[in-house]
């Protein structure tokens, strides 16, 4: 099994056992979820990279509960007031704050986050 195909199996034996989610669609919003946590920590890593490299001053990322807690009343209200923010419905913005408005985070086991 190529190995992208191995990353999607092991992420979705972790969903499908997370409690929050329960249904198809909450298992397609957790889904998307978790890439978008991906695109983050790729960008993370790029921009630790850079700082090894002496282009960028970095400092380290927050995990565990400081992460989950940041997600959940920082970053989501933050990308969700992009609807109000967006100059119209067309905008990337409003489609991005139209987006987290409806996502809920519904991980609480920050140790199988991790895992997935």
């Amino acid at each position: 099994m190529p190995a992208f195909e191995q990353a999607f199996k092991d992420s979705d034996d972790v969903l499908w056992k997370e409690a929050g989610c329960s249904s198809e669609l909450d298992y397609t919003e957790q889904t998307s979820w978790l890439l978008f946590l991906k695109y983050l920590d790729g960008l993370e890593q790029d921009l630790a990279d850079q700082a090894a490299l002496g282009k960028l001053d970095y400092s380290d990322a927050m995990t565990g509960d400081d992460l989950r807690d940041f997600v959940k009343l920082k970053l989501f209200p933050y990308l969700h007031g992009f609807r109000q923010r967006a100059t119209g419905p067309n905008t990337i913005q409003y489609k991005i704050g139209e987006i987290f408005g409806e996502i809920n985070n519904t991980w609480h086991a920050t140790a199988s986050t991790g895992r997935a």
